[in-house]
């Protein structure tokens, strides 16, 4: 159980926006041209719009979003207090192009592709709003459980019980009473986990606040499956307000996004042996379009390698052929992959 807890890297409010933005772009199913590009790269990602050649029906989106490029460099547009990177998604509906756009305060990677439906996979890497998160705000006789989906609460129960305290005059010693008290509080908590357990649905963390020692008591009552996933949230009660709530929330998943990228790069390592991973580009590139690759890593500083272009091929490969793919954004780990190409892959099978 860790209790302590990064800071946040885009404020609470842009990431309510960003959350409401990807919930309508979530929405479309067509063929999208998704690009992400960052502040004062506009030039450099029109001449590569321009340089790579598509069907006329691509090329007809990419020409307004071109434009559109040129349009936000005099007049940029942010979800924060500046912006980092601009992401622009482009489709065609009922014949005429339309395009949705949003900037934010955070570093992306440089993606340009092409795909059956936006891609999105950067800002789950950011804001984890694919994913379920369980917070339960408890003391010793009433619990709310909330599962969020991004902003959205998607499920909700509240469970209470009659905790009265002891007339001073007549009635159970004071010993007993104690003991039964604790009794009752300790079979509400059993009750609240299992709850918990019904709620849960694979959800990506667990997290555990209240006042006094509830949070504590009531861990103790879960089974080893669910304590995994746990982390306890300080300063949290049934009174505080919607926005320091999701300030939590995003906190622990920074940190919970970190850790995951982490293990992927110790499996690996581990897997280096057995032959089941790829370093070098043109190896990875062969691997990709047998589809024998399971997951890419790959460093959000890729656009400053040599094989900037290759990779951003090998993105959109692995997006068709639903392979994982997995953004480093930590010094430590860019680090690594810059000697490796800025690319390294996990692969289902060995290839030759």
């Amino acid at each position: 159980m860790k209790r302590e807890i990064v800071s946040s890297e885009i404020t609470p409010s842009e990431w309510l926006s960003i959350n409401q933005f990807l919930y309508e772009i979530k929405q479309v199913n067509n063929t999208t041209v998704s690009v992400y590009y960052q502040h004062g790269k506009g030039k450099e990602t029109i001449s590569l719009l321009k340089e790579i050649k598509r069907n006329k029906q691509i090329e007809k989106i990419e020409s307004k979003i071109e434009n559109r490029i040129i349009e936000l460099r005099k007049n940029p547009s942010s979800t924060g207090k500046f912006t980092k990177t601009f992401i622009i998604f482009g489709w065609i509906e009922k014949d005429q192009v339309i395009l949705k756009e949003i900037g934010i305060s955070k570093e992306l990677p440089y993606v340009y592709m092409v795909s059956k439906k936006p891609f999105l996979k950067p800002f789950y890497d950011v804001l984890k709003t694919q994913k379920d998160v369980l917070l339960i705000i408890l003391d010793q006789k009433s619990a709310q459980i909330k599962r969020f989906h991004g902003t959205q609460v998607i499920q909700e129960s509240k469970l209470k019980i009659d905790l009265r305290g002891r007339h001073k005059k007549g009635g159970q010693s004071q010993g007993r009473f104690l003991r039964a008290r604790q009794t009752k509080i300790h079979v509400f908590y059993k009750k609240v986990a299992e709850k918990v357990k019904t709620i849960d649905a694979n959800s990506e963390l667990i997290l555990i606040g209240g006042s006094g020692q509830a949070k504590t008591e009531f861990f103790d009552e879960m089974n080893s499956e669910l304590t995994e996933k746990c982390r306890f949230v300080e300063n949290i009660s049934f009174s505080t307000p919607k926005i320091d709530l999701y300030k939590k929330i995003i906190q622990h998943l920074y940190q919970h996004r970190k850790k995951h990228v982490e293990e992927i790069i110790e499996k690996y390592e581990k897997l280096v042996k057995e032959g089941l991973t790829a370093r070098v580009n043109t190896v990875i590139y062969k691997a990709l379009e047998q589809g024998a690759v399971d997951t890419l890593i790959v460093s959000t500083q890729y656009y400053t390698s040599s094989n900037f272009r290759k990779i951003m091929k090998m993105l959109e490969i692995a997006k068709q052929m639903s392979t994982k793919i997995e953004f480093a954004s930590s010094p430590k780990i860019i680090k690594k992959l810059e000697i490796d190409e800025s690319v390294l892959a996990i692969l289902r099978y060995k290839i030759k």
